[in-house]
């Protein structure tokens, strides 16, 4: 059988030109090098190189195998290479998929500081598994889940790494946009934008709405927050929206948030990932980004 030390043998005394600078290149005694390779001529039968004085001269099927060596030895040595840095955690791949509009914006932030950090690691962001998340994380199709709500998961365990609070935005001369707090017989007479999902998706229904028995009179399907707020300061209606891309996307909009409740409506951004994954260095590295961001940046 051809070993990897044979074809590692080939290599070194290709480059070097002599068994012994070969054997101390890969750190053998002359004589296991010659050992080892004596032993394969004699297997079939063959040699693989000839002595002339000092130098060595492949036979044919040195020249052959040497071939074989100058493709494989270094393919070999890149799989070891990665092998390694999968143990260490330092390469990987690393597929994340957001349950939730603001989850992609708040991945966004991330991803600068992320890339810079970890360049050997193959990121991808996935969006086919918008609302199945739980399933692919558990089936191995992403890595990571961004997501407002954690599941009890014997396999899984989720990270918080961010607090926010939903609030209404209504335009700035509405009659709403004086008091404390909304109730939800308020929003009864409105038009309310939000994103494209089933209303047992949206928190402000199954938390506010529903249990109150509450409907709006009209409901606006929009894909993006930037526009719902854009539509709410035309005057085309009222949307919920976290506080923080409120700051961001409509600083500069004649708009107002209100809290929803007595209480408000709070809500957390959490990691969840595979139990077994939470030794990998570069998930891990993920979470402490997504914390240093929130930190340094105020959630603005």
């Amino acid at each position: 059988m051809i070993e990897r030390q044979h074809l590692a043998i080939l290599l070194a005394v290709s480059r070097t030109g002599s068994v012994t600078a070969a054997a101390k290149q890969l750190n053998l005694t002359q004589s296991a090098l010659s050992h080892a390779m004596s032993k394969l001529e004699g297997r079939f039968g063959l040699q693989l190189w000839l002595r002339k004085g000092r130098n060595l001269h492949l036979t044919q099927a040195g020249e052959y195998l040497l071939e074989i060596a100058e493709r494989f030895v270094p393919e070999i040595e890149h799989a070891e290479r990665v092998l390694r840095q999968f143990a260490s955690g330092r390469k990987g791949t690393l597929r994340i998929a957001m349950a939730c509009h603001p989850c992609h914006k708040f991945m966004m932030r991330l991803t600068r500081p992320y890339l810079a950090a970890w360049p050997e690691v193959d990121f991808n962001i996935r969006s086919g598994f918008r609302f199945d998340g739980i399933t692919a994380l558990e089936s191995r199709e992403i890595d990571v889940l961004i997501t407002p709500d954690p599941e009890e998961n014997a396999a899984l365990s989720f990270h918080p790494v961010f607090d926010y609070e939903l609030r209404l935005v209504v335009p700035e001369d509405h009659p709403l946009a004086e008091v404390p707090f909304v109730q939800p017989r308020d929003i009864l007479e409105e038009t309310l934008i939000t994103l494209p999902v089933a209303t047992e998706l949206l928190d402000f229904y199954t938390h506010f709405l529903i249990p109150a028995q509450c409907r709006p009179r009209a409901r606006t399907l929009i894909e993006t927050t930037e526009l719902m707020l854009h539509l709410v300061a035309a005057q085309r209606g009222v949307s919920v929206i976290p506080d923080w891309l409120i700051q961001e996307e409509g600083c500069d909009l004649p708009v107002r948030s209100l809290r929803i409740g007595p209480n408000g409506l709070m809500k957390q951004l959490n990691f969840g990932i595979r139990k077994q994954d939470g030794g990998l260095d570069y998930i891990q590295g993920l979470i402490e980004i997504a914390l240093s961001v929130n930190r340094r940046q105020g959630a603005t």
